[in-house]
C-alpha cells in the first residue's frame, strides 16, 4: 500500500491532481486505512503514468476516459483505441496548419515594421487593426 503523497510522487502529479483525477472518474478513489489516511495500490502508480503518457501524447482527460472505458468493455478491440489515436492525429494535424497559418500572418506582419516608430503609429497595431479575413 502506497500513501497519497508517495503515489503522486511516483506517477508525477500533485497530490491536488491525483485528487483531481479521482473526482473525474480518471483514478479509482482509494481506501482508507484504520488511521484514516488514504491507501493505494500499485495500479493507481501504473493508472496515472498511462494517464501522463497519454497526455504527453495529445489526448486530453475526456479522451483519457474513453480509453479507461474500452479498457473495461469487452467488447472492444485495439482497432477501437487505434481509431482514437488516428482521430487525434488528424486533430494535431488541424492544429499545425492553424498554427502554421498564424506563424506566417505573424511573420508579414513582423517584416512591416522596423521596430522605430512610436506605437500610434505601429505598423503591427494598424493593420491588426483593420485586417478583415478573406
Amino acid at each position: 500500500m502506497f500513501s497519497i503523497g508517495e503515489v503522486a510522487r511516483q506517477g508525477g502529479v500533485t497530490v491536488e491532481t491525483l485528487r483531481y483525477y479521482e473526482r473525474e472518474g480518471l483514478l479509482a478513489s482509494s481506501g482508507r486505512a484504520s488511521n484514516g489516511y488514504r491507501h493505494y495500490t500499485a495500479d493507481a502508480i501504473r493508472r496515472l503514468r498511462f494517464i501522463k503518457q497519454a497526455q504527453a501524447a495529445g489526448f486530453t482527460l475526456g479522451d483519457i476516459g474513453e480509453l479507461l472505458s474500452l479498457q473495461n468493455d469487452p467488447a472492444a478491440c485495439c482497432g477501437d483505441v487505434r481509431d482514437k489515436a488516428v482521430a487525434k492525429m488528424a486533430e494535431i494535424e488541424k492544429k499545425i496548419a492553424a498554427l502554421r497559418q498564424m506563424k506566417s500572418v505573424l511573420y508579414q506582419l513582423a517584416e512591416q515594421c522596423l521596430g522605430e516608430e512610436p506605437v500610434a503609429r505601429c505598423p503591427i497595431i494598424d493593420r491588426l487593426e483593420t485586417r478583415r479575413e478573406s
